[in-house]
């Protein structure tokens, strides 16, 4: 298989991120597989449509993963006798030119790829003896079918103190459904227009909002037959879901008296924290009966669409 590919070595941050919105990269791969635990195949999707932007470095997670990268490229290199090489190249599949990879390290004398990552002590658990965490495993067989390799790499900081490393060969099973999955992903989805399917999140909630942001008064529509299901399970889990935050408010309760005055507690690995936090907020009330000239000149009307459910009367 040829591979295409361009250079990203002089490519600023922002640039590269465009880029990565003309296709599916290796992190993108767990989104689409609805792997990843952090974000869902709707808000990649409208990352990948230019709803939103592309994640920026201030993300402190993202940002210190790049700062890592080369630490623990050079100590996989010392403890393994290997050496590996920047890339500096966006990589195109030759078959899907929009199935893309950009690999954090080649290796020097082996057809192979390492994956640089960095984790927090509480996720130790993921990498316990050979398992690697499972949307990393997708993304390295993503590099894999992309690059037409037979091996990679993946080496990981965990906590800041404990560093493994792994050989993952490659799977053609397993690439295939990759790819499968990302190509329906791209042409049903991105090149359609087509928001996938609705999830849980802000994001998604967000879309729905700005979308139909205005109801026009008094229509009704009639909606679909198995709304009837969707609604009587949104009750049930209104009903299951209360006694749960009554729980969680109790257990907030009791711990804030633990804290009494204190603004922190610490048990095992957990802080608890209770802090001052001031806010500064015009008293509207007040400004209302003192200066009602300027109340009302700086008044400005904000409208929302409010969802509820009742049964018809």
């Amino acid at each position: 298989m040829s591979m295409n590919a361009i250079s990203t070595a002089n490519m600023s941050r922002a640039d590269w991120l465009l880029e990565r919105t003309k296709g599916i990269g290796g992190s993108d791969s767990g989104i689409v597989l609805g792997l990843n635990k952090y974000k869902t195949p709707f808000e990649l999707w409208l990352e990948k449509t230019g709803r939103v932007q592309p994640e920026q470095q201030d993300n402190e997670a993202i940002y210190w993963g790049n700062q890592m990268e080369d630490v623990v490229a050079r100590e996989f290199a010392r403890r393994t006798g290997k050496k590996v090489h920047n890339d500096n190249h966006m990589h195109f599949h030759s078959d899907y030119p929009f199935i893309l990879a950009n690999v954090d390290r080649l290796l020097y004398g082996e057809p192979a790829v390492l994956e640089c990552k960095t984790a927090s002590a509480y996720l130790a658990k993921e990498w316990k003896d050979d398992e690697v965490p499972a949307p990393y495993l997708v993304q390295v067989q993503h590099y894999l079918g992309v690059l037409n390799l037979p091996k990679a790499y993946i080496a990981a900081l965990i906590g800041g103190n404990r560093f493994v490393w792994k050989e993952i060969d490659r799977d053609d099973e397993l690439i295939q459904m990759i790819f499968e999955a990302e190509a329906r992903f791209w042409n049903d989805y991105v090149v359609a227009d087509v928001a996938p399917p609705l999830d849980g999140t802000s994001a998604a909630e967000k879309y729905l909002k700005e979308k139909y942001d205005r109801a026009e008064k008094d229509k009704e529509i009639a909606l679909s037959a198995d709304s009837k299901a969707l609604i009587e399970e949104y009750l049930q889990r209104e009903e299951e879901l209360k006694p749960l935050l009554d729980r969680q408010k109790e257990i907030k309760n009791l711990l804030m008296a633990q804290m009494k005055d204190a603004e922190r507690g610490v048990v095992g690995d957990y802080v608890t924290k209770w802090s001052n936090v001031a806010t500064h907020r015009v008293d509207s009330k007040a400004l209302k009966q003192r200066h009602p000239d300027v109340y009302k000149d700086v008044l400005k009307e904000s409208t929302y669409r409010k969802f509820y459910i009742k049964e018809r009367g």
